[in-house]
């Protein structure tokens, strides 16, 4: 059985995964896909819960048997992607997956299952703003900070390549904006 994917992507510090986390709240039959890694788990993160943490070997074995949906170098040595496993789990149970992955990751998503899935990028409200974010956060150095700003900047230019586009200035907002598509999306056979 399969069902529907919907598909979150963002710039880092945009507040993609907050508003995943709001959307999985909602009672709309939706699971969170995890997604495989291969960096270290940052404070709290369990491997299952937050990633499927995997050393580089072990990432590189399984992208040699195929058994990524899609994968991707997101840095230099560090390994992202989504395993066909983990989507079976989830549509075996009769929910639809949700997916909060890098850029690339989703528009991959979108490539291979065109209509049955919904993309969204979720926008910073500016550069200045996301740089804001990150700051704030406290978990990555000034030099980790200027590489996911270089980063967001080549990102952005990717958003029209998505169904659609919520730009996350005021939280409240953007949450709302996000869960009406997705249960347009959702309730459309």
């Amino acid at each position: 059985m399969e069902g529907k994917l919907v598909i979150f992507s963002a710039p880092s510090g945009s507040g993609k995964t907050t508003i995943v986390r709001y959307l999985l709240n909602k009672g709309l039959k939706l699971e969170f896909s995890i997604s495989a890694c291969n960096r270290p788990p940052r404070g709290n993160e369990e491997h299952g819960k937050d990633y499927y943490f995997l050393s580089t070997e072990e990432f590189q074995k399984r992208i040699a048997n195929n058994e990524f949906v899609e994968w991707e170098e997101v840095y230099e040595g560090r390994y992202y992607g989504t395993l066909k496993s983990e989507m079976q789990r989830i549509w075996e149970k009769g929910n639809h997956v949700l997916f909060d992955v890098d850029v690339k990751g989703g528009i991959s998503l979108k490539k291979i299952f065109g209509k049955q899935a919904l993309s969204i990028f979720v926008m910073p409200p500016s550069v200045e703003a996301l740089s804001q974010r990150l700051n704030k956060r406290g978990t990555d150095s000034a030099d980790e900070i200027a590489r996911r700003l270089a980063k967001a900047k080549h990102e952005i230019t990717f958003a029209p390549q998505f169904d659609h586009v919520v730009v996350n200035d005021e939280l409240f907002q953007a949450k709302n904006e996000a869960e009406k598509l997705l249960i347009n999306f959702l309730n459309k056979n």
